[in-house]
């Protein structure tokens, strides 16, 4: 008789798998269905892509007794979200001849591709290869995409942090061979038995997720992640980071073991250990992590059972040079600057707003058609910001009057309105399978709602941050939003309210299952109490914390 837990299918799944490769070559080639089986839908994650059906159509489909219309989606590791003219343009091509002819920008600097089917699948993939891009361990239970606050051209410090993030991202990608030997050219990367040195063969308990920030924006939200820094920043030089660990957002309706959580600032290194510091956390966690209960496999919840100050000593004993007291620091908010800004070699930088990150051309608003024309005319870099924005970065003197002719042109505004650049929404229907509600297809109506009530108000001009997904999986980092709607059924939402304007803080559940019409009412004197009764500068999250709304 033992005690000791069982561990879940996953593990089972990823020790079999001969290194992430599993029947997904057999699969693929498999022409009956559009799908792959389930223990090898669970290991393409780790080559950043998910296996999904277009919910919209379901109904019928079953009506009609036909298969699910399967595809897959496909999503870019791109540490510090920056692709070359060219690059974008060869993403761009991708999505129109192996996609749905729409790029999505998400909330961890990348590029999710959707309806791509299978047999469109590698050639998908080989192209991304062949501009030098990869989709590897954009998803699964691996360090994910890197996170930097965006623009390694806007002076030094971003530079420096860039680089971090890109160092970081190098030393933490898996060793395996299976994502070139499966998906590009079938042919195996070495002779030589294969190994995981970070990793080991069963890979991390859970996803693992990074971020970077330099303050004073805290646009990454560096308290959402497992593992963040924030650069501590002298004489325009970065000379260290906090170190700030157990973040996450993902929880599950009805299961109170499940929770987001705030991450812990726990010390401080220099820039030179920051790779080290990472390997050190991830390799605890790896070690110590659940691996039964996979809702419980986080690093949080690592945390929280076995404590912070011993996780804090598993790190440093890892660590040849131990973790440093924290340095001071300050956030002002989370949001992206927005607009024209001239960096400091002369060139300009567009941050551009996009909805929900949806790159298309809809109607009058053309912008995916305005970004190719732009990429073909000049010689720019774009950068995917962390709340789903755009920038158009490096551009002359020239370029930037033709950028916004060429904008204009195609009917693409450069700013939204305030509250619509602070929103970000998750995928959610109809290709998330996770999904309870709706999310992209639904908040920017709900922000024009929500535009009249502050405008009502006079509060049109105050920044509020409002966040959404369709489920409770946290994507669209609902919980430390000022105002948060977490999907819970078909067009009900629990309406989280009070998150700090800066991403410090967690918001709290006020209304359970609401509609529109009762999100709506329940907003409204919200609004004008906050109008009346607000402090010199202070936030509507702080204003509903202060005055103990919720």
């Amino acid at each position: 008789m033992t005690d000791t837990p069982k561990l879940s299918h996953n593990e089972t799944i990823k020790t079999k798998s001969r290194f992430l490769r599993g029947t997904l070559e057999e699969g693929l080639a498999e022409a009956a269905t559009g799908a792959i089986s389930e223990d090898d839908q669970q290991l393409i994650k780790f080559h950043g892509i998910y296996l999904q059906d277009d919910r919209d159509l379901r109904p019928e489909r079953a009506k009609r007794k036909l298969d699910k219309a399967y595809s897959f989606m496909a999503r870019l590791r791109v540490p510090g979200g920056v692709l070359s003219a060219a690059q974008y343009l060869a993403m761009n091509k991708l999505a129109d001849e192996r996609g749905n002819g729409t790029l999505r920008l998400t909330t961890r600097q990348s590029i999710q591709f959707h309806g791509v089917i299978k047999t469109n699948l590698k050639p998908a993939l080989r192209q991304i290869d062949s501009v030098l891009l990869d989709t590897i361990a954009a998803c699964g239970d691996v360090n994910r995409n890197v996170m930097c606050t965006p623009n390694e051209f806007a002076g030094p410090v971003y530079a420096q942090a860039e680089q971090s993030a890109r160092d970081i991202s190098t030393h933490l990608l898996p060793r395996s061979g299976a994502w070139r030997e499966v998906f590009i050219d079938g042919e195996k990367v070495t002779a030589e038995p294969e190994a995981e040195p970070i990793y080991g063969a069963t890979y991390l308990p859970r996803k693992f997720k990074i971020a970077i920030a330099v303050p004073p924006q805290n646009d990454v939200d560096v308290f959402a992640h497992d593992l963040s820094y924030i650069a501590i920043v002298e004489k325009n030089a970065v000379i260290g980071y906090n170190v700030v660990i157990g973040g996450g957002m993902g929880a599950t309706h009805g299961d109170a073991e499940t929770f987001p959580r705030v991450g812990d600032v726990i010390g401080y290194c220099s820039v030179d250990n920051a790779v080290a510091v990472a390997e050190a956390v991830l390799t605890a966690q790896r070690d110590f992590g659940n691996r039964s209960n996979r809702r419980r496999a986080r690093l949080k919840y690592t945390i929280v059972d076995r404590g912070l100050d011993w996780f804090v000593e598993q790190v440093n004993a890892r660590l040849a040079v131990k973790l440093e007291p924290a340095r001071p620091f300050k956030f002002t908010d989370n949001g992206d600057r927005m607009g024209w800004h001239k960096g400091p070699d002369g060139l300009s930088h567009l941050t551009l707003f996009v909805e929900n990150g949806r790159l298309a051309d809809v109607g009058d608003w053309r912008l995916k058609s305005a970004l190719v024309a732009i990429a073909q005319m000049h010689d720019v870099s774009f950068i995917i910001t962390p709340n789903q924005n755009l920038i158009i970065a490096r551009a002359d003197a020239q370029a930037v009057a033709k950028i916004e002719a060429v904008l204009a042109e195609h009917g693409v505004p450069l700013r939204g309105s305030v509250l619509r650049e602070a929103a970000m929404a998750c995928v959610a229907l109809p290709t998330c399978g996770l999904a309870l509600a709706e999310s992209e297809r639904y908040l920017p109506s709900l922000i024009t709602k929500l535009d009249a009530l502050l405008a009502e108000h006079g509060l049109d001009k105050q920044p509020v941050t409002v966040r959404m997904t369709g489920c409770p999986n946290g994507c669209a980092r609902p919980y430390i939003s000022e105002i948060g709607f977490v999907g819970r059924n078909p067009g009900k939402y629990n309406l989280h309210l009070g998150g700090a304007a800066d991403g410090s803080r967690l918001n709290r559940i006020f209304r359970e299952d609401a509609d529109e019409a009762e999100i709506l009412t329940t907003l409204s004197p919200m609004f004008a109490d906050y109008a009346k009764n607000r402090r010199a500068e202070e936030g509507f999250g702080d204003f509903v914390t202060r005055t103990k709304i919720i």
